[in-house]
């Protein structure tokens, strides 16, 4: 036989032999397929962010196809996807409370000013390794957009110095606060009323030598405060969006006027 037609059998046998042998082990050794967990994933955005607390989209599904994880838990998908995955799932849909990402930092180039010349890499994970940043304040925002980078809305720009989110974009997916070195971005309910944009815990005296909005605890606002939402810990001011009820005093008395609506143009 041509030796050429004898090499040409033998590969096609050997590749027969091995085709077989794979059609065989992927019976064998076959995954099951969870129907239910792969139509809740199809309910799911995509988004893969992990704000539900389990690693993406398909973690979700997965857990709440065994019945181990609550429904309700995508902020990105919102009432949609809660009502698909209740209909998969056959429960009643759960409310799903709308969220959004608030920067907690008022220090832009007219409150605050750089106390050092940074000249090296343009992102926050790098300019905070030198002294927490150029800013006089080293619980300010560094404004070099490493939140706005990985916004998968484009719901975030640096403008005048720091960071701004528009909740009308925004899906809280949670990317901006994980991606922010100083953890300056929280994720909090749409309908919350005031917040404290400000994450500066130094003492008030050093607090207004380097910015004129930063906290500067006085417990001017918990003590004025009726519902009892504001508390002063750490020089910090913060307000409990479940007992805040709106009345707008917390905002009137504070001297550096860092206490602001969640979303002022609708207030």
């Amino acid at each position: 036989m041509n030796p050429i037609v004898l090499a040409i059998l033998l590969v096609s046998g050997i590749g027969l032999v091995a085709g077989a042998g794979l059609a065989i082990a992927s019976v064998l050794m076959a995954v099951p397929v969870d129907e239910k967990a792969e139509a809740i994933e199809a309910a799911l955005p995509g988004a893969n962010c992990g704000a539900c607390g389990f690693s993406g989209c398909s973690g979700y599904a997965a857990a709440l196809a065994k019945g181990e994880a609550q429904p309700g838990l995508c902020a990105p998908g919102g009432k949609d996807a809660a009502v698909a995955i209740a209909a998969i799932l056959g429960t009643e849909a759960v409310d799903v409370q709308p969220k959004t990402a608030v920067v907690r930092c008022m220090g832009t180039c007219e409150r605050t000013s750089d106390r050092m010349e940074y000249d090296g890499i343009r992102t926050c994970a790098a300019a905070v390794q030198m002294f927490r940043g150029p800013g006089s304040c080293s619980y300010g925002c560094i404004g070099f957009g490493d939140c706005a980078a990985v916004c998968p809305e484009g719901a975030i720009s640096v403008c005048n110095g720091i960071a701004h989110v528009d909740p009308d974009k925004c899906i809280a997916c949670g990317k901006c606060a994980k991606a922010c070195p100083k953890q300056l971005i929280a994720i909090v309910p749409n309908d919350a009323i005031a917040m404290v944009r400000c994450s500066n815990k130094d003492k008030g005296a050093i607090t207004r030598k380097v910015c004129t909005a930063g906290c500067i605890g006085c417990m001017k606002c918990q003590k004025n405060c009726e519902a009892g939402a504001i508390k002063v810990v750490n020089n910090l001011a913060s307000v409990d969006p479940a007992k805040c009820t709106g009345c707008g005093k917390c905002e009137s008395v504070c001297p550096q006027h860092c206490i602001v609506p969640v979303r002022p143009f609708e207030k």
